[in-house]
């Protein structure tokens, strides 16, 4: 197994798992520095009676959180009085590769033996401490550690041998989907906590926001706690260049309670982490503090959604808006996000020729492009409809749509769909709701650096690159208002992953999770000031009515958005 896989020490960089023997083990170490400031984050301090607790690196590579932890164990047994050489139990470290192992138990060996410990002891505390073994299918006794803290592999499953990729998952239910291995060491070492114990981790924070770590979220908000957050992408946190999005994150083993986010600058560094870590102890709500600035909020969010992003004053702002406020998708109000429709071939099914199929069958399209300038200006674009009343049409009773569909056979059975299933294979993948052309809608462009909510006054069928809304209840001019403000776009930017060029995706998924207030709380006033700054594309208006209707502070939207 050690021949096929490669671990990084601590991995910041995919391994190509089947070429390890022409490659070298591509170690990128963390920074001292860093891995002090992830032991005070924990707790792990000289002060406390470290020989009676237990410590777990479940990747040590080479020593890089080892040897300072080994400082730490040997000042608190100087404190205390206490015989290091009965310490047998303090520590638990592992890597999957023999090197690596043999490599750390010799810095260890070295390392005690400067602090004054004789051969024989430091080489056989060594032996104890660093074992050779994979700890994602390690048994481990439960409830164990009282700490666990590293910066486990990054390695993609897919670069995984496809009979270890199996033990893995099973070993570990979190790891779904296209998820990287770290996932399963953060949910292993939870596993092995006592209760109240802390694991503190340094790795990719991409778990925290994409589909594969909806499991993972799920287990740490329903069974753990979440404490701190240092979020660290610009940060020269390792000894070579990487870039791995990193973040430290502080999980407990405990009820949730407060929790300290950070955003960390560029400049970050040694001087900065003991006032971060005093502020994290001390109760304040904010600090700002050379390149970093943190804030604390009241409690976490939960479940399988993903976690906001950002600077800790949009965490904030999401926070106090998610705990006060409704969604945007409610049965109440009837508000509904919906998406476009997608047909599989667009070639095929798009079309400004109407004399193409019968004119019944042709469903006046909505395209991203027919809203940029904030209005609908359609394109004269049509969808070639194969739907009536919800069901697919009879294809001879439309010659013109039978020859044409029959045409472009060939293309249409291609496609999934259709190889799904061959008898309806003229089908788009959509189904068309005969409802929606006919009603009043909003539709927002899926990738904008800003919210562009448009109205359609219920002429046309939007395309699958638009997302719509549709209520019952609220005047879509003042929720569009709402939509439009920076308010709005706070929340999307923080609940979904930035693109390229600093886009972000209004998808339904982060629409649904949007906060709305309560309508019956937005007074007329409140409500004509929306309807006009949307009609005007008025944003600066739009985000002090939206602010107003939530009971905000704009001066909290600003820091949220960085401005």
């Amino acid at each position: 197994m050690t021949s096929q896989l490669r671990f990084l020490d601590p991995p910041a960089k995919r391994i190509d798992a089947d070429a390890t023997d022409q490659v070298n083990h591509g170690e990128v170490f963390t920074r001292r520095w860093v891995v002090e400031f992830i032991l005070d984050l924990v707790g792990y301090e000289p002060e406390a009676d470290l020989a009676s607790r237990t410590i777990v690196e479940p990747a040590c590579g080479t020593g890089a959180f080892l040897i300072p932890i080994v400082d730490r164990l040997v000042e608190s047994c100087r404190q205390r009085g206490t015989d290091i050489a009965l310490a047998g139990g303090a520590i638990r470290a592992f890597d999957v590769l023999d090197g690596n192992a043999d490599l750390a138990r010799k810095a260890v060996t070295h390392r005690l033996g400067e602090h004054g410990l004789d051969d024989g002891h430091s080489a056989a505390l060594a032996t104890e401490w660093v074992r050779t073994a994979d700890f994602l299918l390690r048994d481990h006794e439960p409830d164990s550690a009282d700490y666990v803290v590293g910066n486990p592999p990054y390695v993609r499953l897919e670069d995984v041998p496809r009979h270890l990729t199996a033990a893995y998952r099973q070993a570990c239910p979190t790891m779904l989907g296209r998820s990287d291995i770290y996932v399963g060491f953060i949910e292993m070492g939870l596993g092995v906590l006592h209760s109240d114990g802390s694991l503190g981790f340094i790795c990719a924070d991409r778990w925290m926001h994409n589909q594969y770590g909806a499991a993972l979220r799920d287990l740490v908000t329903s069974r753990y706690a979440v404490d701190t957050i240092v979020s660290m992408h610009d940060v020269d946190a390792f000894e070579d260049e990487v870039s791995a999005y990193p973040a430290i994150i502080v999980l407990r083993n405990g009820t949730q309670s407060d929790v300290t986010v950070v955003d960390a600058g560029r400049d970050f560094g040694r001087t900065e982490t003991r006032g971060i870590t005093a502020w994290a102890r001390d109760g304040s709500t904010t600090i700002s503090q050379g390149s970093a600035s943190g804030t604390r909020l009241s409690t976490w969010f939960r479940g399988t959604p993903s976690w906001p992003a950002g600077n800790p004053a949009r965490q904030q702002l999401v926070a106090e808006l998610e705990a006060r406020f409704p969604p945007l998708e409610t049965a109440d109000t009837g508000t509904r996000v919906g998406i476009g429709v997608a047909t599989g071939c667009d070639e095929v099914y798009i079309t400004r020729d109407t004399s193409v199929v019968e004119e019944d069958r042709l469903l006046p399209l909505l395209t991203s492009r027919d809203t940029t300038t904030g209005r609908v200006e359609w394109s004269g674009t049509y969808l070639v409809n194969p739907w009536k009343d919800g069901s697919l049409v009879d294809l001879d009773a439309y010659p013109r749509l039978n020859a044409y569909m029959r045409a472009k056979e060939h293309r249409l059975r291609d496609r999934h769909v259709a190889r799904r299933r061959p008898e309806s294979w003229f089908r788009t993948i959509d189904r068309v709701d005969p409802s929606l052309q006919g009603r009043d809608k909003l539709v927002l462009p899926d990738i904008k650096a800003k919210a562009n909510p448009v109205l359609d006054g219920g002429r046309l069928y939007p395309h699958h690159n638009l997302y719509f809304v549709v209520s019952e209840a609220w005047d879509l001019e003042v929720l569009g208002g709402i939509l439009l403000s920076d308010v709005a776009n706070a929340l999307i930017g923080a609940y979904c992953v930035k693109m390229r060029g600093g886009c972000y995706r209004f998808q339904a998924q982060y629409l649904r999770r949007m906060r709305l207030p309560r309508l019956r709380d937005v007074d007329r006033a409140m409500q004509d000031g929306l309807a006009s700054a949307f009609r005007t594309r008025d944003r600066d208006a739009a985000t002090e009515y939206a602010a107003a209707a939530f009971g905000l502070d704009q001066s909290l939207v600003r820091a949220a958005l960085g401005t």
